[in-house]
């Protein structure tokens, strides 16, 4: 799930490279903001479309890039090497179409979440999690009441009700930037959240769900779990208790194969069998032969992925630390990046200099959160790189 919040980008500056080369870097455009003029042929819906906007990917060297909450390590060698073993020495294996269901796959993620009873027809895997998301709104969040999420959080759900012509209501976070579950026992015809919340990064304890989950039993409720490998219990522990529980995973983040595009759902069958319902209404194949090799072999290599994940843990830890030391106020965090603000500097400011120093991190023009940079963990070096800046930002 490349995950981008609810929020715009800083304006356009040029800056320099660590050299002090001139260099443009590139931007995510709205194309809202580009496009005033509605085409003749396009449909009523497109002109009313506000689209997504990714995180920037800037296509030059010698950055320290903390924007977009990839995983600074590479996948496992085990990953690298079964993608490998799928082309083979001639790749004859591509003239070949991949398996639509994808099995190898699901029993994988199903073995992965094993200790929960979790079994393959519970599982439901996707061109990314966005992908996972697109099908969930679609599939089963198309009701009379309205679907409710968090006011600051993934800003693919208001695109995707758009979209799908999903009647939808935000619930404010509560004064600490947090998710008060107690606000969403209303009527509603859906509920999904990320857990922990993005950009918060805050998390919700497992056992708030589940009373979530007691009291709300008409609707489906969706827990968006794109981070919690990195600090929280995954509410897949609830699956086989309460069969409107949806939760959704993507292989981008604590997997590091955000460039490979896998995501997985783990539910009631009967909730998967909507999703399938909808896969098979409009791609069939959404994961190709390679991705599915090196997904699996992902899921198998739990070595690699604790130690990886841990090290990002520990990398997240002392930068907290360290930012605390500079003044910042951090937000609590349980994902791979971290929420701060300086009460004596402007966040816009803040974000604007880093990148001058060839440093990009992501800063959010929306209300509450405009003080604030959301900052991904890198490595070690990275880090100290991103401190070394502040520090002399700061004076």
């Amino acid at each position: 799930m490349g995950k981008s919040e609810t929020a715009a980008m800083i304006p356009f500056q040029p800056c320099t490279s660590r050299g002090g080369v001139p260099f443009r870097a590139a931007r995510p455009i709205h194309f809202s903001l580009i496009r005033p003029a509605m085409s003749k042929f396009w449909s009523p819906l497109v002109n009313r479309l506000t689209p997504y906007v990714p995180g920037e990917q800037p296509k030059l060297p010698n950055l320290v890039k903390l924007n977009t909450n990839e995983n600074p390590y590479p996948p496992s060698p085990k990953t690298v090497a079964a993608m490998q073993a799928e082309i083979g020495h001639d790749g004859a294996s591509l003239r070949l179409y991949p398996d639509p269901s994808a099995d190898r796959l699901k029993e994988a993620v199903a073995a992965f979440y094993g200790e929960f009873g979790i079994g393959a027809r519970q599982v439901f895997v996707g061109n990314g999690s966005d992908e996972v998301l697109a099908h969930v709104f679609m599939a089963l969040l198309q009701h009379d009441a309205p679907l409710l999420y968090p006011d600051i959080s993934y800003s693919f759900y208001p695109v995707y009700a758009g979209l799908y012509g999903i009647s939808a209501e935000t619930v404010a976070l509560d004064g600490d930037y947090g998710i008060d579950l107690s606000a969403y026992r209303r009527a509603n015809g859906g509920i999904i959240f990320p857990n922990p919340n993005a950009p918060t990064g805050r998390l919700l304890p497992l056992g708030e769900i589940e009373a979530l989950l007691t009291a709300n039993t008409e609707s489906v409720v969706v827990v968006d779990e794109a981070y919690v490998d990195f600090g929280g219990d995954t509410a897949i522990a609830l699956v086989n208790r309460f069969p409107n529980l949806l939760v959704v995973h993507t292989l981008s983040k604590s997997r590091s194969l955000a460039g490979l595009r896998v995501g997985y759902a783990v539910g009631h069958p009967d909730l998967i069998e909507a999703l399938e319902r909808v896969k098979n209404s409009f791609n069939s194949y959404p994961l190709d032969r390679i991705a599915i090799a090196g997904a699996v072999a992902a899921l198998e290599d739990r070595a690699w992925f604790d130690r990886t994940r841990n090290a990002v843990i520990a990398s997240r830890e002392q930068l907290v630390s360290d930012l605390t030391l500079l003044g910042f106020q951090v937000l609590p965090s349980a994902a791979n990046f971290v929420f701060a603000r300086h009460p004596g500097r402007d966040g816009a400011e803040l974000a604007q200099a880093l990148r001058q120093r060839s440093i990009i991190v992501r800063h959010f023009k929306a209300p509450r959160i405009d003080q604030f940079l959301r900052i991904t963990i890198g490595t070690d070096e990275q880090c100290g790189a991103l401190v070394a800046a502040l520090k002399e930002i700061l004076g």
